[in-house]
């Protein structure tokens, strides 16, 4: 279902503002070196996982992967849209990225799925979402089956945002927000879309000083794994 179709009281996001710092004006992001790499690696039949960091290095991703197979389907695990407007293409923050990224023709929302969102957004830009509250209703296999029937065989990007998961499970990260999914619940719905045409991932916003006791890290490890076994499942010998 759409956000409209369901809806919920969540709090509202907070969209991250710019820095203002001299050496950011010169290279805001690094954006050049991140095109660099994935364009070789896109160039081939190379796929890449990315590990991070701020959510906003998705975005020169999915731009060198649209490169190669147009408009992708994304699948993006995540406590929060990213879909706040901003019209600004020379800036970039986690809040904003998937925003340009529809505006910039990059992925195709009606073909792509948010999960594990309890944040809103009333603007989705036209993306499905399966929120926290239906993930917990639904149970982690008939979310996976969801899952597939939206993307179907269509070129899909994977980015795991570890805010996706319950802080109890992964409190290592800058924006945390509880009534999310367990690990366990994580790790069957990754299991259970093996199949789909995954063509690359990232997971994102892991922050190990955050966490003393090392879970974030060993869910974000856990999570770069599975997208691994997901790429290679439709590439058996």
């Amino acid at each position: 279902k759409t956000a409209e179709e369901h809806p919920q009281h969540f709090p509202q996001q907070q969209k991250q503002q710019p820095c203002d710092t001299e050496e950011e004006e010169e290279d805001p992001f690094g954006f050049h070196n991140l095109d660099f790499d994935n364009n070789n690696c896109t160039a081939t039949d190379t796929a890449t996982v990315t590990l991070g960091g701020d959510h906003y290095i998705t975005l020169p991703i999915l731009e060198a992967y649209a490169e190669k197979y147009g408009p992708l389907s994304l699948l993006q695990f995540d406590a929060h849209t990213d879909t706040w407007a901003d019209d600004d293409m020379d800036r970039i923050d986690h809040g904003t990225f998937l925003y340009k990224a529809v505006k910039l023709g990059l992925v195709d929302p009606s073909r792509s799925v948010q999960v594990g969102i309890r944040t809103d957004n009333p603007d989705t830009l036209g993306f499905n979402i399966i929120d926290a509250q239906q993930m917990r209703a639904m149970g982690p296999e008939a979310v996976a089956e969801e899952i597939c029937a939206i993307l179907k065989d269509y070129p899909t990007y994977l980015t795991f945002d570890i805010d996706c998961l319950d802080p109890a499970f992964a409190p290592g990260t800058g924006t945390p927000v509880w009534g999310g999914p367990s690990s366990a619940e994580m790790a069957c719905i990754l299991r259970n879309i093996a199949g789909i045409e995954l063509m690359g991932g990232d997971v994102v916003e892991v922050s190990p000083p955050f966490d003393t006791t090392g879970a974030t890290a060993i869910a974000g490890a856990h999570a770069a794994t599975e997208i691994l076994c997901l790429w290679g499942w439709t590439r058996r010998g």
